[in-house]
């Protein structure tokens, strides 16, 4: 195998691919690339099993073949290399030859009959989503994926689905809910769930540049073709979660607040909470304001909050990075807040519509 290609084009798609490489495996061969030369152009695949992607880059192929080289030391070689251009080559004996400018570097590759098949996506439930769309939806809902090994599969995705053209996300870890509703112009009614950590990469993939994102839906796989890139992922078996019946029907108390004032102050408030301790922020509404508290074996911190409160007085505690991630995935600039009393789902929504909801469930207060 002989080819040359633009070093900064190779090194990019190198770098993007690196991030669903095996890490930690049994298998050497998923921690690499499998490089494929032939005739004018380069294909480039890794695949972790749960994960793959494949990229192809214009190349001058003076000999065809394929080799699979350690992804992590691929990418450092390209990125200390200072020519503009590379030249890779292999032999029958896996010896990989890698020059750019006045550096040479000689390895040593892996058979690339070793490397799995990355599965292809079978079917003709494709749908059409715009970039910046399937984007900002993503970081509206991913936060409240479930982080845990120990959680149910399931919630470690978001559940997508299409209905009379509403593209509708959802995420549910147990503690908070999330969701986005868009208008697309989609025909096709889908319903499925997708890992997080997936899509998560798949809309790394997305640029300025991008205008649309094929989506193609399979019984097991979904495939994302994003800027030239093509990205699949196994689907999340089994039934979402019933999540309408936790969401609160009608409320006792409300208040209207500036989205970006009131994350200010939960910041503040909730910088002597540390990240080992799930300490609440206390919460007093009356008619007037909100005093928010929180107390630690650090200190002790206090601010008012003036907004008007409507409803009885209450109190209540609050996971304040539940709250934040919630507040910061909204992109209106005055939010409504409702509350059933200091036992009950706390929801997010906007003044008008209902593009996104987003409900936390309170903390116990000693």
């Amino acid at each position: 195998m002989i080819f040359s290609v633009e070093r900064a084009k190779l090194l990019d798609a190198v770098s993007r691919l690196q991030r669903v490489v095996g890490s930690k495996t049994s298998m050497p061969v998923l921690e690499g690339i499998l490089i494929s030369a032939e005739q004018g152009k380069v294909t480039l695949i890794s695949y972790n099993l749960e994960m793959g992607m494949k990229k192809e880059i214009y190349a001058k192929c003076d000999e065809a073949g394929d080799i699979v080289i350690n992804a992590r030391l691929l990418a450092d070689i390209l990125r200390r290399m200072n020519g503009l251009q590379v030249e890779i080559s292999a032999d029958s004996k896996l010896n990989c030859h890698i020059k750019s400018g006045e550096a040479t570097f000689d390895i040593m590759g892996m058979a690339a009959t070793d490397f799995p098949e990355m599965p292809s996506v079978s079917g003709n439930n494709a749908i059409s989503v715009e970039g910046k769309l399937l984007n900002d939806m993503v970081k509206g809902t991913i936060f409240a994926t479930a982080q845990t090994e120990g959680a149910k599969p399931i919630l470690t995705g978001i559940n997508i689905s299409v209905n009379d053209g509403i593209l509708q996300f959802v995420a549910i870890d147990g503690y908070r809910l999330a969701i986005r509703k868009e208008k697309a112009n989609i025909e096709n009614e889908v319903n499925f769930t997708v890992s997080g950590k997936a899509i998560g990469e798949a809309v790394k993939l997305i640029d300025e540049e991008t205008e649309n994102v094929e989506i193609n839906v399979g019984d097991r796989l979904i495939c994302f073709n994003v800027s030239g890139y093509t990205f699949i992922s196994r689907l999340l078996e089994g039934d979402f979660v019933n999540y309408q019946k936790t969401l609160i029907q009608g409320h006792q108390q409300r208040v209207v607040v500036n989205t970006r004032e009131l994350i200010n102050t939960i910041e503040r408030v909730s910088l002597l909470i540390s990240e080992s301790f799930s300490t609440p922020v206390r919460c007093y509404f009356n008619e007037l304001n909100v005093v928010f508290t929180c107390a630690t074996s650090m200190g002790r911190a206090t601010e008012t909050f003036n907004t008007k409160l409507e409803g009885p007085n209450f109190e209540i505690g609050l996971n304040s990075r539940y709250l934040l991630e919630a507040l910061k995935a909204v992109e209106a600039e005055t939010v409504q807040i409702l509350f059933n009393g200091p036992n009950a789902g706390v929801v997010i929504l906007p003044l008008e519509g209902e593009e996104f909801k987003y409900m936390i469930m309170p903390m116990r207060l000693k």
